[in-house]
């Protein structure tokens, strides 16, 4: 029970700090072009709900998937890992990669879209690399209904989080502005740092079980 616990809390610690609701908010503003808080609210909920809906897609049939490809879990984690790790000095560095935002193309596509609740809210940058394989992931580590059920309502709160993040981030962009944002994806990028090389620890350790 405590194991499962410790695995529940260190799964939300990663899910919320990948798909990073605060640095959402600020890109968010700035591809909304909008402070009209009903469009900020509709594309927010469709932006959400389809990320959600993709999110879950990839965690019930994250297992397939690998074992379609012939994929072992050891060698996903170490992959997982390293993506993650890739992921985390981005956002140490307060760095825009094709791994967290939108590339220059796509932000250049972004701006004349009146609806950018599909692309690029809800993919890529909700469901976006980074949380696609935090979630095979976590679908990979979840080997009973107990801990299925805690990794659902991860994503579930997670996504909520976001979206009460997106709907209040002109509030949220006044109150500690770009620097502020900017200093809690680094804090955050730190924390995942470790947490990536865990994964990749694991990794090795499960694959050296299964060589031994």
């Amino acid at each position: 029970m405590t194991d499962n616990l410790e695995l529940l809390i260190n799964t939300l610690v990663v899910f919320l700090i990948v798909v990073d609701p605060v640095g959402l908010a600020a890109m968010f503003t700035t591809l909304a072009h909008s402070n009209d808080p009903r469009y900020l609210r509709r594309m927010a909920a469709r932006g959400t709900l389809l990320a959600t809906g993709m999110l879950l897609v990839f965690f019930f049939l994250g297992d397939l998937l690998l074992k379609s490809l012939g994929i072992g879990l050891p060698a996903f984690r170490v992959a997982g890992g390293l993506l993650l790790f890739l992921l985390s000095i981005d956002m140490v560095f307060a760095r825009q990669s094709g791994l967290r935002s939108t590339t220059y193309s796509e932000q250049e596509e972004a701006e004349h879209k009146q609806d950018i609740s599909v692309f690029p809210l809800a993919f890529p940058l909700i469901a976006g690399p980074g949380a696609l394989t935090t979630v095979l992931l976590m679908s990979s580590s979840a080997d009973d209904f107990n801990l299925s059920v805690g990794m659902i309502a991860i994503i579930f709160l997670v996504c909520l989080l976001t979206y009460l993040a997106l709907i209040f981030a002109p509030l949220l962009m006044r109150l500690i502005g770009e620097t502020g944002a900017n200093v809690v994806s680094r804090l955050f990028g730190l924390v995942l740092s470790a947490l990536a090389v865990q994964y990749v620890l694991d990794g090795i350790r499960s694959w050296l079980q299964q060589a031994g």
